[in-house]
């Protein structure tokens, strides 16, 4: 390859050709050349070399007017436009030399088989996507290019865009010499998902840095809507050790995005927006299918370059083909510290004003600052919380000086959440009214430590905040497991060396993201409330029938969970709502008795078997059997809440035999929570029904001690460590112990007093469960009691 040559094919080039044609070009050379026979698709192309971009500087006498410009620019940037513009108008001023020209013209000419190509013209730095600095939106791309005059216009622009008024602010604050950055220019086939959709992929969790799942969004039409945060996209999560099975579909979230814009090719512009229609709105821009298809890409991308991508794809209306159009290094969570975790918490909540998707796991207080554009930053201070519609390249130096972003549109892998991320921001993006919602110095509270809903609070709120360095986490004999609830909160905690979930809540999916009673889906005609009919049409529109919203949202929030500690257990326990939380769900009323004393009522295992719900627990069945068998998450453990007797097990497994859930069948395990002094006294009897025993210390401390655990009256008389209490459990675990039956324990009492770690170690108990941010402290007394406990022995 000659180092003079002035264009070169895309296939020709590798990654090593960088310093050629750009990250991007030599990235889609090395995708072309490599990946092929992964089945990757690439459009071809060419690419302008760097020695093109230094051929037009000197035929049009570039270099010491660039030189001058740059030299005049303020150490504060204040007259940053001024120079930018400058450069940038002298650039396009220019004329190709001939022999580029003409290369380039020629190189155009044969991508056309039957008249002029249609070409997307893509600028690529010959610093850009470096591991180190993504240069995230700060070059140009021009999309439905058609013509020779229309792609030497193209390139001129892209030659003008190495000089944005963010760029030469990137390069400034980054270290990089201006004068020493080529430009090459990718040309490439566009493809044509105006007639389809687009969007962009990562082979990691972009918020938490868990390295085995893939994220993918997309819209309607071309791309640049998602990048650019202009509609709220839908989105996809896919776990990824399980992508080489073909036998499961491993896809464990599935969200719909509002899309209310897509970029199509226009008619008098190159492209343009337009409304989307509503029924677009309600589906989902790829099948699953599809979703597989771009997770396995992934995967192979990240394989081939050694380290997490970010990857922009898109769909033929034509063809219907997938199509890989750029891939490039992760620049913030692939470069985390690895051994330090830091958590953030409220003290306490208040109202929330607004809320939408969360970027990063930060909080941040401050005065909001509503700004309809950049050109406003004279308006910003420092430490204000920027609030506006969306963000593109220009907002950055405002960026900077925020504490935290706030914005109506954008999704995951929007502009203003990448960078973001590379800014150590908060931020939550597709609020959908934030810029209407607050005046100018409201002091609010951004908080993104709540899983993927981000929510803004009024006032100032405290909060506080964790490190915790897990090198310090010692090994120990006895398990020590999460207790989770949120499936959104799931990959916050991936790092904590934990051996899995001791209790997974499925009645928090239930009332957070599905919201509706099930019996409400099974018998929709008998819920008579018409707000509530509302409602419910709404949330299950889009699937094939009311109960299959149920079991596919249970299903994934339940897999997510399983898919962040995959292969360590996840033990989940069945619904155990009291009727008087079953009936504020949405079509509840209906299917509720009213019950004095709902907390001793129909509750747990009692439902399961009954006429009443019997078809309610159909539903949470068929979500486990989904999560298990065709999503593939067979680490997932039932657990059967407030079993009275031996016999109500029987009737409770029973009816879950008839919905495929057979114990020991496909390693299937099924648990009891012991919670109840009849759990103890028949231990032996139970134990031949079940798997293992979870200690649930809060209603077995309850009924123990014949308390009221709401009562604020009886507060300081409910305590776990009652000698009454530690006697139970003692028994309990001495009668697992001569049955052989696994014993844990989720209950609150090692969260909120870890020195009772110790008295179950003494016991013998397996496994400990306690909230993430008390594992610490939890797992360092396991270690303590092992080790005392060792001593006594010698």
């Amino acid at each position: 390859m000659n180092e003079t040559e002035l264009v070169l094919q895309l296939a020709e080039l590798n990654r090593q050709d960088g310093d050629r044609v750009g990250g991007k070009n030599a990235s889609l050379g090395e995708m072309i050349g490599n990946l092929r026979d992964s089945g990757i698709r690439v459009p071809g192309g060419f690419a302008t070399t760097a020695a093109a971009y230094w051929r037009y500087v000197e035929a049009n006498g570039l270099e010491k007017p660039i030189a001058e410009q740059i030299g005049q620019l303020k150490d504060d940037l204040s007259n940053l436009h001024q120079v930018g513009e400058a450069i940038r108008r002298k650039i396009r001023e220019g004329g190709f030399p001939p022999d580029l020209e003409e290369a380039i013209r020629s190189s155009y000419r044969a991508m056309g088989e039957k008249g002029p190509a249609k070409v997307a013209v893509r600028s690529s730095a010959t610093a850009e996507d470096l591991p180190e600095a993504s240069f995230a939106g700060q070059l140009e791309t021009f999309l439905n290019v058609e013509g020779e005059s229309a792609l030497l216009d193209a390139c001129r622009n892209c030659y003008a865009s190495l000089f944005t008024d963010r760029a030469i602010s990137y390069r400034e604050n980054h270290g990089f010499d201006h004068l020493d950055i080529a430009l090459s220019v990718g040309v490439q086939r566009m493809v044509r998902s105006d007639l389809a959709s687009s969007g962009v992929m990562f082979s990691i969790d972009t918020e938490t840095g868990f390295p085995r799942s893939v994220l993918i969004t997309g819209a309607w039409g071309l791309g640049e809507t998602v990048v650019q945060g202009m509609v709220d996209p839908d989105e996809f999560q896919v776990f990824k050790p399980l992508l080489d099975r073909p036998e499961f579909k491993p896809i464990i979230e599935k969200k719909v995005g509002a899309k209310s814009q897509k970029m199509v090719y226009g008619n008098k512009a190159a492209t343009e927006l337009v409304e989307t229609a509503p029924e677009e709105r309600r589906r989902l821009v790829i099948d699953d299918d599809e979703v597989l298809t771009l997770a396995r890409w992934a995967t192979i991308i990240e394989r081939h370059y050694g380290l997490p991508m970010d990857m922009e794809w898109a769909k033929d209306g034509e063809t219907n083909e997938l199509f890989i159009v750029q891939a490039r290094p992760e620049t913030v969570q692939s470069r985390r510290e690895a051994g330090q975790l830091r958590s953030y918490s409220l003290k306490k909540k208040g109202k929330v004003l607004v809320s939408g998707v969360a970027i990063g796991d930060a909080i941040a207080t401050g005065p909001v600052i509503r700004l309809d554009s950049p050109d406003e930053i004279e308006r910003f201070e420092t430490g204000a919380i920027l609030v506006t519609g969306m963000t593109d390249p220009d907002w950055v130096p405002i960026m900077k000086k925020a504490a935290a972003i706030v914005t109506d549109h954008g999704g995951r892998t929007s502009h203003a959440a990448i960078v973001s991320r590379e800014l150590g921001l908060s931020a939550i993006v597709g609020t959908g009214d934030a810029t209407k919602t607050f005046e100018n110095g409201q002091a609010v509270t951004v908080s993104c430590a709540e899983g993927d809903e981000g929510r803004v609070y009024e006032g100032a709120l405290e909060f506080e905040v964790t490190d915790i360095d897990l090198s310090e986490i010692p090994e120990t004999r006895t398990k020590a497991m999460v207790n989770l609830a949120n499936p959104a909160s799931a990959f916050r905690w991936w790092r904590l060396p934990s051996d899995g979930v001791g209790l997974a809540r499925m009645e928090f999916v239930i009332s957070n993201h599905i919201k509706v009673h099930p019996m409400a889906l099974v018998r929709f005609d008998e819920v008579e409330d018409e707000d509530d009919r509302k409602q419910i049409e709404e949330l299950t529109r889009g699937f094939e029938t009311k109960t299959d919203f149920f079991v596919d949202t249970l299903a994934r929030g339940i897999a997510r969970i399983a898919a962040a500690h995959h292969p360590n257990p996840v033990i989940v326990r069945m619904s155990d709502f009291k009727t008087n939380e079953y009936a504020d769900l949405l079509g509840g009323e209906a299917f509720e008795p009213k019950e004095e004393n709902p907390m001793l009522g129909w509750r747990g295992a009692s439902r399961y078997y009954h006429p009443d719900y019997r078809e309610g627990f159909a539903l949470e069945c068929l979500a486990i059997r989904r999560a298990r068998e065709e999503i593939g998450l067979d680490n997932i453990v039932m657990m059967i809440p407030f079993c009275r007797t031996p016999q109500e097990a029987d009737r409770v497994l029973e009816e879950m035999a008839k919905h495929g859930l057979m114990r020991g069948k496909a390693g299937l395990e099924v648990y009891v929570m012991a919670e109840l002094p009849s759990n103890v006294l028949l231990a032996d009897k139970f134990a031949t029904r079940f798997d293992g025993f979870s200690i649930g210390s809060n209603d077995l401390t309850q009924l123990t001690l014949g308390i009221d655990r709401d009562s604020d009256r009886l507060s300081s008389l409910f305590d776990e460590r009652n000698e009454a209490v530690t006697k139970t459990i003692a028994e309990l675990l001495a009668a697992a112990k001569r049955t052989g039956t696994h014993t844990g324990i989720c209950g609150q009492a090692p969260s909120d007093h870890p020195e009772f770690a110790r008295f179950l170690v003494e016991h013998g108990i397996d496994s400990i469960s306690v909230t993430p941010d008390s594992f610490l402290r939890v797992k360092q007394q396991i270690a303590m009691a092992e080790a005392a406990l060792a001593g006594e022995r010698t």
